[in-house]
């Protein structure tokens, strides 16, 4: 299970004219065409001898990871099992849940509407997802920014057990009316998920279709992005899907509630696919994403300093955190990157990338432990030209200590708190 370059599929954009079909038809050519120059600052053979050791860990089932590098796709391996013990290995194109790195997703979709004047990012949320109840009728005063960056005044991931136990996303959207506002909206942040999938609502209401096939027409299609899906049928009727685990690798059920608010942990794809996203959220695919869309989309907005404290082990590099519209920024080293963690019983995920290098890397992987985690730093000092540290403890012993709870990690049953 070596590195694999990918091979890009060009395929026609849905319901675009024919100059911007052209135009992403020469992106993906040219993503297909892995220069020697374009491998110029990754030890990628360094690197797949340390992701085979993270595999052969007692935590590890399987894992999925790719490598973009001025703007090419120029690794992706597999490494592991599909299921403990049958033999099934990982490939790049292995389906993973992405978890909470689908806020991203919606994001970008959202800010794509409005950029074809569908939606007012800074008009109330009533006007957009009048099924959207906040404390005090805050529903007419929170924007459709807030809702995307959190900053809704509600407490941390606001009746998220109850979406847990199977209750509707609907008739919880309109419980959190009834909560008491822990500030005013756009004055604190603090994580959500059946506040956020208000997003697919908002994209519902606007295109007269589902949130589903919207992202699908307006950016999976058009990107290339295959295998990319946002249901559960998604997941398992992949000709290859990764099951989850518990850190103790045992198998877990797939369960629906995450897929019931897309917007907030929907996304399914092979590392390929998610491959291509980083690329277009770096700029690499204009006509789809252009550069004014992803500044929108990737703004700092608001600061999260309790994202550092989550990051603790990591603090010689990483300096102050914020959100954007689903994306995280942080001051690594002084250098400006953007990123987002996921992660849902038996799954977890993530995404980081430089875009002034046009570089990053994007992860999958089918058990709760957070050990790859370092993976993203690895990669950053390797880019950066930093001093190696051993940021996945693949040299501790012991392995690394549990991670810490917090709004983005599962704690209990299915939740997706990242």
């Amino acid at each position: 299970m070596g590195a694999a370059i990918a091979s890009i599929r060009v395929v026609e954009p849905f319901g675009t004219a024919q100059s911007q079909a052209a135009d992403v038809r020469a992106a993906s050519l040219r993503l297909a065409k892995v220069q020697p120059t374009a491998r110029q600052r990754i030890d990628y053979a360094r690197l797949n001898a340390r992701l085979k050791r993270l595999a052969e860990k007692p935590t590890m089932v399987g894992m999925a990871v790719g490598i973009v590098e001025n703007g090419r796709i120029t690794f992706l391996s597999g490494y592991g099992e599909t299921l403990e013990g049958s033999g099934e290995e990982v490939t790049a194109d292995t389906v993973f849940r992405w978890a909470s790195v689908s806020k991203g997703v919606a994001g970008t979709m959202v800010a794509k509407l409005a950029e074809q004047g569908k939606i007012q990012l800074d008009g109330p949320v009533v006007n957009y997802a009048p099924g959207l109840k906040l404390p005090a009728g805050n529903e007419y005063r929170a924007s459709v920014t807030d809702v995307l960056s959190h900053r809704l005044g509600l407490y941390r991931n606001a009746l998220d057990n109850k979406l847990e136990e199977g209750q509707s996303p609907q008739v919880l959207r309109a419980q959190l009316g009834t909560l008491n506002a822990i500030c005013p909206p756009d004055t604190c942040w603090s994580y959500q998920n059946i506040a956020f999938d208000s997003a697919s609502d908002m994209v519902a209401r606007a295109t007269g279709t589902t949130y589903q096939e919207a992202v699908r027409q307006q950016l999976f299609g058009p990107l290339g992005m295959t295998s990319a899906t946002l249901t559960r049928e998604g997941l398992v009727s992949a000709k290859s899907w990764a099951r989850p685990h518990t850190v103790g690798r045992r198998p877990l059920e797939v369960l629906e509630p995450y897929y019931r608010v897309p917007a907030a942990g929907g996304v399914n794809s092979n590392i390929k696919d998610m491959s291509l996203w980083m690329i277009a959220q770096m700029g690499g695919m204009p006509a789809v994403l252009d550069q004014a869309l992803l500044d929108k989309v990737h703004a700092p907005l608001v600061k999260t300093p309790g994202e550092r404290a989550r990051l603790r082990k990591f603090l010689e590099r990483v300096g102050e955190a914020t959100y954007g519209l689903g994306w995280r920024n942080y001051d690594y080293a002084g250098r400006r990157i953007i990123g987002h963690r996921g992660g849902v019983n038996g799954y977890r995920s993530l995404i980081l990338f430089d875009p002034a290098l046009k570089s990053g890397v994007v992860a999958l992987w089918n058990s709760n432990t957070s050990q790859p985690g370092g993976l993203e730093f690895e990669v950053m000092d390797m880019l950066h030209g930093l001093e190696f540290r051993d940021w996945m403890e693949l040299d501790k012993v012991g392995g690394p200590p549990p991670e810490p709870a917090s709004e983005e990690i599962a704690t209990v049953g299915s939740g997706d708190r990242r």
